[in-house]
């Protein structure tokens, strides 16, 4: 019998750490649990959770999310949001569905028709989805 290559699939869950200062844009296809510091955009088609430390100054993108730290900028999840009681965001949010705790502090519009679709040339390149 021959031998057939198949990809690992990964439930991996990438961790970048408090005290971690990222410049630049962030892309991954698994989970992300961040509590770094981020200037640029973030990808991921997984889950991602904003640690109580974490801030982020850009776009993000995912699948779904807790955030429990510091978000400036639209933040797009393709299902449930979740803004923790410890959470800050200051941007547009697009989500399914969001669940706000008490204590979680948002300024901006918020978007759940149902279509998280990047509407502008800009945002489909930002969410990966530019076929050119």
């Amino acid at each position: 019998m021959a031998k057939t290559y198949e990809p690992e699939t990964s439930n991996s869950v990438n961790m970048i750490v408090a005290g971690t200062v990222i410049k630049g844009n962030i892309e991954s296809s698994n989970d992300i649990r961040f509590d770094g510091n981020l200037v640029g955009n973030l990808k991921t088609s997984g889950k991602l959770i904003i640690g109580p430390t974490g801030q982020v100054k850009g776009e993000v993108y995912c699948k779904n999310s807790d955030i429990e730290g510091k978000i400036e900028g639209r933040v797009v999840a393709q299902e449930l949001l979740t803004l923790k009681s410890t959470s800050l965001v200051e941007g547009d949010l697009m989500a399914k569905r969001l669940a706000i705790e008490p204590g979680a502090k948002f300024t901006g519009n918020c978007n759940m028709n149902g279509s998280t679709a990047p509407k502008t040339e800009a945002d489909k390149e930002i969410a990966g989805t530019d076929k050119k």
